[in-house]
């Protein structure tokens, strides 16, 4: 599998996997114009996209939805639950709401509740042959029931969204930062990288730190947060990059 982060933040998410025989789109966040500019960079047209997964419907993650389908017509996967707020999609022909695990093409992806504010929030692993990647953001906390799931896999784009420091002594109302910090809000760096040490083994090739804010965190210190625990941990991994709003990543091959 080939993997591109195309925007990762609170303006706009969006993420690009190619298999041996689709084209998948993860979340249509930011605008229809900068997801076209950054799938040419990757030589890849729109229309190409054969499946897009969406984990919830807040706007930073269905921007672009309603102008992208104007014009292509992927087969969509999303909870029922999200309907009433994507109400544009009442009439779209490829829609599919199946939260049991998916096998088609060669390839597996399972479906997994997160906790997050926003009707049938998901995140998602896909699988194809002895690659894995594992896609989590928006989340207040991991149920231990997928920590199996979740253990020794090829690549994780993972939220690490705010330092609790900057989150608390920064200019947020406080109704916001209590949102933020709930169980239902976003992962902090610390919550990531006590997952992660928990989570990366022999096979896992890549991590992709995701969702970081702008107001609440930097990639300095998002990284320094898991290296310092995976240090603690005594696991050696280094190939940690950082996802940002408005630069696609290096593709990574898996």
């Amino acid at each position: 599998m080939l993997v591109s982060v195309l925007a990762s933040g609170s303006e706009g998410n969006c993420t690009f996997i190619q298999t041996k025989n689709k084209k998948i789109l993860i979340d249509l966040g930011m605008n229809n114009k900068y997801i076209t500019s950054k799938l040419a960079e990757i030589d890849v047209l729109p229309s190409e996209i054969d499946y897009v997964f969406i984990t919830h419907t807040h706007a930073d993650h269905t921007g672009a939805m309603k102008t992208f389908f104007k014009n292509n017509t992927p087969f969509v996967f999303l909870d029922e639950k999200m309907l009433p707020e994507l109400e544009f999609l009442n009439d779209y022909p490829n829609l599919c709401f199946d939260n049991s695990t998916l096998n088609f093409d060669g390839l597996t992806v399972e479906i997994l509740k997160t906790s997050h504010d926003a009707p049938g929030s998901r995140a998602y692993i896909f699988r194809e042959d002895d690659s894995s990647v594992v896609y989590i953001t928006d989340t207040g906390y991991i149920n231990q029931k997928y920590f199996d799931k979740l253990t020794n896999l090829s690549l994780y784009i993972f939220e690490s969204n705010h330092d609790v420091e900057m989150l608390m002594h920064g200019k947020y109302p406080s109704w916001l930062k209590a949102r933020i910090r709930n169980d239902e809000g976003h992962l902090s760096n610390n919550q990531c990288a006590f997952y992660l040490s928990k989570f990366i083994g022999p096979n896992t090739k890549e991590v992709v730190l995701a969702h970081i804010s702008k107001e609440n965190n930097t990639p300095e210190i998002a990284l320094d947060t898991l290296k310092s625990s995976l240090s603690e941990n005594n696991i050696k991994f280094n190939n940690i990059i950082v996802a940002k709003q408005r630069e696609r990543t290096d593709c990574v091959e898996i």
